[in-house]
């Protein structure tokens, strides 16, 4: 028996799909007039209620022969799809998103009156579709807070190795705590690194990996920046453990007394009133649609350190900035023989994926960002890059980054992290390295290839799943692990397995 014949009061249909379109209008009126924070959402509830509802009908369209409203249904769904790619509020949809919602609006009320003895049962199956999506949401907001949890806090047995550390360098009776090779630390001639890390053990795998893979180990620098609570480990471990003939730094930020929130716009901003409420007093009315994007990690000045190099080495000419969550597998030597055209930056670009496109990152309905930028042009990593610092100098690249800093103070062209700020910072200022140097995804990824982690130069654990958490993937594991002593006795008193 057909669905439709299974209601017989019409009158009371017509009166639930009536109510439910007007509510919609009403929706729709309200995110035309109002981008206020209780209402900034309203219009992506409008599409998202469309989308439902268009699903609802597509299922029952082709069984009746109108394959006229499928294929208009069809383009009107994908319309609409297209908009909400990537957006969280209504000011990052396209500007001609109410004229999506009428033509969608129009076609919906078309296959209502067709089908207007189905809409009892319609309802009654977006209700109960709305609350399994509601559901589903729900429980992966609870799962993504639970990633993030599990990613970011600090592992015991690391926060163990810490507290050892410290100890014994405060209490060591040694009058030597001081690095060798010291002369080597502002010669242009030599290769730099600068890896700016609160992990101790993270950067010992990066200064090792890095080193036993080096044809000439005397020429590497390595220049380490931490905070002021790892600063005695940091420096403790690499006494203990000195890197074989290649000199090594360990400095604090708080050294860096230049960098202050006024010369910097984002430490004023990061102590900023807006960013405390945007960080701790998310209403309970209305849960984070994204919650990585309150990861701590945005609240370090660490993660920023990169965008002021030429003040940190004044007396270099290149250096290559590095992640603690990658590994060296190769020589990287001839990085400094690359010419890099004139450019400030060389990294690997990202074009493989359509998610790694400047549209992920920027809000390209903002028009200071559409006038300057191409919403389709290919992102690149962070994690392994060479830095030209003379041509920074040249070209003044630090008040290009305090510029974007300060238009996006509250948020508007982009939401944390230092990606997008490095995508506008080093806009057409960035040369292709080949992909075989840097290899990302170990940190999210269960298929990469075996081979291309092999041949790659470097390979990186970008995403929550770090080798040194337990929630890490196991089959990458090995490929950080090998470069631990876990001979250390302080890494056996502190139950750090491999």
């Amino acid at each position: 028996m057909p669905i439709w014949t299974r209601f017989n009061d019409e009158k009371s249909s017509q009166q639930i799909t009536d109510s439910t379109s007007k509510e919609s209008g009403a929706m729709i009126t309200s995110s035309n007039t109002s981008y206020s924070p209780t209402s900034s959402d309203k219009t992506i509830l409008v599409l998202k209620d469309q989308l439902r509802r268009a699903k609802i009908y597509i299922g029952f369209l082709p069984s009746r022969g109108n394959h006229g409203f499928v294929k208009d249904l069809r383009r009107r769904m994908r319309d609409i799809q297209q908009a909400l790619s990537g957006t969280t509020i209504d000011r990052q949809l396209p500007k001609n998103v109410h004229k999506k919602i009428r033509a969608m609006e129009s076609i919906l009320t078309k296959i209502k009156q067709v089908h207007d003895n189905c809409a009892a049962a319609i309802d009654k199956l977006q209700t109960n579709l709305h609350w399994t999506e509601n559901q589903l949401e729900a429980n992966k907001q609870e799962a993504t807070y639970a990633a993030q949890v599990a990613a970011k806090a600090l592992p015991k047995r690391l926060h163990c190795l810490a507290l050892r550390l410290t100890n014994e360098y405060y209490t060591s009776s040694s009058n030597n705590k001081h690095f060798p090779y010291q002369d080597k630390l502002e010669d242009p001639k030599l290769h730099h690194y600068a890896l700016f890390s609160d992990n101790v053990l993270a950067a010992a795998v990066v200064v090792n990996s890095t080193l036993i893979h080096a044809k000439k180990p005397a020429d590497h620098v390595f220049h380490i920046v931490t905070d002021k609570l790892n600063y005695a480990a940091m420096r403790m471990w690499f006494l203990a453990n000195p890197p074989v003939k290649a000199a090594i730094q360990v400095q604090k930020i708080e050294e860096f007394t230049w960098l202050n929130s006024s010369y910097s716009p984002v430490l004023k901003q990061l102590a900023s009133q807006f960013m405390i409420n945007y960080y701790f007093r998310t209403p309970q009315n209305k849960p984070d649609r994204n919650p990585k994007f309150r990861n701590p990690k945005y609240l370090s000045i660490l993660n920023h350190l990169r965008f002021y190099l030429p003040e940190i080495f004044p007396k270099l000419n290149k250096v290559l900035f590095v992640d603690d969550d990658i590994v060296v597998q190769q020589d990287l030597s001839p990085l400094w023989s690359v010419d890099l055209k004139g450019r400030v930056n060389a990294a690997v670009k990202t074009c493989g994926e359509v998610f790694h496109r400047f549209d992920r990152y920027l809000n390209f309905s903002n028009p200071l960002i559409a006038k300057k930028f191409d919403r389709h042009a290919c992102g690149w990593a962070y994690g392994m890059n060479m830095f030209d610092l003379s041509e920074w100098r040249r070209q003044n690249i630090t008040a290009v980054y305090h510029y974007w800093q300060e238009q996006n103070e509250h948020r508007l062209l982009w939401k944390l992290g230092t990606l997008p700020a490095g995508l506008v910072t080093f806009w057409n200022n960035t040369f292709p390295l080949d992909r075989s140097w840097h290899l990302l995804g170990l940190g999210y990824k269960r298929n990469v290839n075996p081979m291309d982690i092999e041949q790659a130069a470097v390979i990186h654990y970008n995403g929550n799943l770090k080798p040194w958490l337990e929630v890490g993937l196991p089959k990458y594991r090995s490929y950080w692990s090998k470069y631990v002593n876990f001979d250390h006795a302080f890494i056996r008193e502190c139950h750090i397995h491999p």
